[in-house]
């Protein structure tokens, strides 16, 4: 952790403004990038410890797409299986900075299987708001490969090749309040 970043952030728990933050995926999928987010989401930040901890919770049923019938796929065990696994959680095991970038270590749990990340962005603030309130930008970004999580479903293509890629990018912008 660098010091920097602890001085620059008081001792505190930070809460989400769900109205100012955003948690999605890229994936390639066919000719081109297929984009989606949750609508519901929570993180919370934790500046009270040795180090800052990030935890943070998605509800795969709450995946904003455009047709039911692929909202309904997407709940079913070829993908989320949100019946059986009603969250994506994440949990920091580190944070650090390298020049401007934050980098946040953690384990991301999908589907019951829970693997390592590291996640790269920016950390922004902390600045006072219109409202007398503190708060802090996360920008986090990490990739990971699906399958390690028991996604595994695919549509082979007419001439070879599959439909969907295995690498994803995740992506969450965060604006935290502070308590």
């Amino acid at each position: 952790m660098s010091t920097t970043v602890q001085q620059d952030l008081p001792a505190a728990t930070w809460g989400l403004d769900a109205n100012h933050s955003t948690a999605g995926f890229a994936i390639k999928y066919m000719a081109g990038t297929f984009r989606a987010g949750f609508e519901k989401f929570d993180v919370t930040l934790d500046t009270t410890g040795d180090q800052p901890r990030v935890t943070g919770s998605v509800a795969p049923e709450s995946i904003t797409v455009k047709d039911e019938n692929f909202h309904a796929h997407l709940q079913a065990p070829d993908f989320f299986d949100t019946e059986r696994h009603p969250a994506i959680t994440f949990e920091s095991t580190g944070w650090r900075v390298d020049g401007d970038e934050l980098i946040v270590d953690g384990n991301l749990t999908i589907k019951g299987d829970t693997r390592p990340v590291e996640a790269r962005g920016t950390l922004n603030g902390p600045d006072e708001d219109p409202w007398g309130n503190t708060r802090v930008g996360v920008t986090l970004e990490a990739s990971l490969d699906r399958t390690h999580f028991g996604l595994t479903w695919n549509n082979p293509l007419p001439k070879g090749g599959l439909a969907l890629a295995n690498d994803v990018r995740l992506h969450v912008d965060l604006q935290l309040v502070k308590a």
